[in-house]
């Protein structure tokens, strides 16, 4: 625990399972009202940020006493679920298959079939890191990152899974896309979809629809641009405030 600023403190902490559970602690004690008024509570990979406590004092004293905290494992089940409607078309389908040992629709099945919790926010304006995966489904970032991966892009590096919200360069294995979710949206409240502590299931998307470009040109076809549409999705949580982090396995401190 070290202060940030004067109003401030930084939780780090070993794994992003203990994250997870003071995350779920602290706005289980905001919301009893047994925290002290804080501004933010800001879940990273691996550190939470409390900003905006009322004075300096507060900060240290809970600086003191939440080492001694007994934190609960968090409570996965009860949430309300965002859905993503998804097409698993992504252009690396088929690596990511290779590397778990399974065919292409069995990916989809094991992908579709977790719920994941956004573990934190960044890179982008509507990123989430979402977790659930287990560790026999971890897979590397590309070798050789993209210099353009479109909104809508699901993809997988690391320990998480994550929707690219707008067309940016990315290193993730693409395993699909999803063409009705909009992720951020400035005239929507609040404008991010997913928050931290959002629990989020891909549902697939059975009906024919716009591809992805890479996927098209391997398989011989004309390429068509992913739709925007309105989101058959639900905000589960509130708050919108991102983490500052770079997208990726947060070990890896490179861009996506």
């Amino acid at each position: 625990m070290r202060p940030v600023g004067r109003r401030g403190l930084l939780a780090e902490l070993p794994t992003a399972e203990a994250t997870e559970a003071l995350h779920a602690e602290l706005l289980r004690r905001r919301t009893a009202g047994t925290l002290p008024p804080v501004r933010e509570i800001v879940p990273g990979a691996r550190t939470v940020l409390l900003d905006g406590f009322a004075d300096p004092e507060t900060a240290r004293r809970l600086a003191a006493e939440l080492p001694g905290w007994r934190v609960p494992p968090p409570v996965r089940g009860g949430a309300e679920v965002v859905e993503i409607p998804v097409r698993y078309d992504g252009p690396d389908l088929a690596e990511v298959a290779r590397l778990w040992g399974v065919s292409e629709p069995e990916v989809a099945r094991i992908h579709a079939r977790t719920t994941f919790r956004v573990a934190f926010c960044g890179f982008a304006p509507g990123f989430g890191y979402l977790s659930g995966l287990g560790e026999e489904y971890h897979v590397p970032r590309r070798s050789d990152p993209r210099t353009k991966v479109p909104a809508g892009a699901v993809g997988l590096a690391g320990t998480y899974t994550g929707v690219y919200p707008r067309s940016s360069p990315g290193g993730w294995q693409l395993i699909g896309t999803a063409p009705e979710t909009v992720l951020w949206d400035p005239d929507r409240s609040p404008a991010a979809l997913l928050a931290p502590g959002t629990h989020v299931r891909f549902v697939p998307l059975d009906a024919p629809s716009a591809s992805h470009p890479e996927h098209d040109r391997a398989h011989g076809e004309a390429p068509t641009g992913p739709t925007t549409g309105p989101t058959t999705a639900t905000a589960g949580t509130a708050g919108t405030t991102t983490a500052t982090t770079e997208e990726g396995d947060p070990s890896d401190r490179r861009r996506p």
